[in-house]
């Protein structure tokens, strides 16, 4: 028997019609009922939350991050599946990712349908998860959507409302599902786990990070808002390959040498952000402290800075905990 605890959190998956539109409303065991089990799996259910994923929190997913830990902390359990919001679920799969030091796999799943959807996918998506979960090990966190199975890391929702949502546009496929089988075609290259980081405090709360993006007549204005509103840490979206203009550059350097952790991605969809261009491009950016993400888009880039920033150790330190979390982003092709 394969003993998987699932934690419900909401989403489409348990979302109901509202009167004017969907909204987070099933609890675990509502969910659990619309889907059949895998053969030889049981399933215990935690209901952790209940919201729509665009409304969750840096709380929320702290509060994720330490129950997963908890449930894992039984030598029972052979696995966990998390339902969870698309909106948002790269960004809480990343985070739990940084911190998973567990061979045995977390598989998040959600929907692009509303429960009880005459053509609905979340049942689908959650057997898939739940056969995921008991048949794989020492892959990380994993999203299982569509019969796909993909990295935490680098993946990120490629549809707003196609049912196969999921994608790494710079890496091949990590698996499929299908036949009740799980099909591994690649293994993660992973960064040595993160401690788990302490819950932050009231009334300071958890590090505020947020995100800029460069655009044409792009200036410095809302990054200096950033800083000036109590941003931690910047994720700068650049354009190509992770350029802006001398006047962000200088609004860069000012924020750095003001203690703010600055990473820099880019809008553009695949493809790592690279030292070319001058002029405010990257050469000059990463020259004045941005850190640059290699593949990881902006969401994802984001968790990556607000981990560093919860990690112990002084600014320096949290800084190379930073360069750490985003070197380690290659993959290893499983021979045929």
């Amino acid at each position: 028997m394969g003993r998987i605890v699932v934690i419900s959190t909401g989403g489409t998956i348990a979302s109901r019609w509202q009167g004017s539109g969907f909204a987070a409303d099933a609890d675990g065991a509502e969910v659990m009922a619309t889907a059949p089990l895998p053969e030889g799996v049981s399933v215990e259910v935690v209901d952790l939350f209940s919201v729509n994923s665009p409304r969750l929190t840096t709380a929320h997913q702290l509060t994720l991050l330490r129950t997963v830990h908890e449930v894992l902390a039984d030598p029972g359990v052979d696995g966990v599946v998390v339902t969870h919001g698309t909106d948002t679920l790269e960004e809480s799969a990343f985070l739990l990712d940084l911190h998973h030091h567990d061979a045995r796999s977390v598989v998040f799943t959600g929907s692009q349908r509303p429960m009880g959807a005459a053509d609905g996918d979340g049942p689908g998506n959650l057997y898939d998860a739940l056969l995921t979960a008991s048949k794989t090990r020492g892959l990380g966190v994993l999203i299982t959507f569509a019969g796909r199975v993909h990295a935490a890391r680098g993946t990120v929702k490629a549809q707003a409302v196609a049912l196969d949502a999921f994608a790494d546009p710079s890496k091949e496929l990590l698996g499929k599902v299908g036949f009740g089988k799980v099909t591994v075609l690649r293994t993660p290259v992973r960064p040595e786990p993160l401690p788990l980081p302490a819950m932050p405090e009231a009334p300071e709360g958890p590090p505020r990070v947020d995100v800029v993006v460069h655009h044409v007549s792009g200036d410095a204005v809302l990054l200096n808002a950033a800083v000036a509103a109590g941003a931690r840490g910047i994720v700068l979206v650049g354009t190509g390959a992770g350029n802006a203009t001398p006047e962000v550059v200088d609004a860069v350097k000012a924020a750095v040498a003001d203690g703010v952790m600055v990473a820099l991605t880019t809008r553009v969809a695949a493809g790592p952000v690279t030292e070319i261009y001058t002029h405010g491009g990257a050469v000059d950016l990463v020259a004045a402290g941005a850190v640059p993400t290699g593949t990881l888009r902006a969401p994802q880039a984001r968790v990556a800075v607000l981990a560093a920033l919860l990690s112990e150790g002084d600014a320096e330190e949290r800084g190379r905990v930073l360069r750490r979390v985003l070197a380690s982003g290659g993959s290893v092709l499983v021979p045929a």
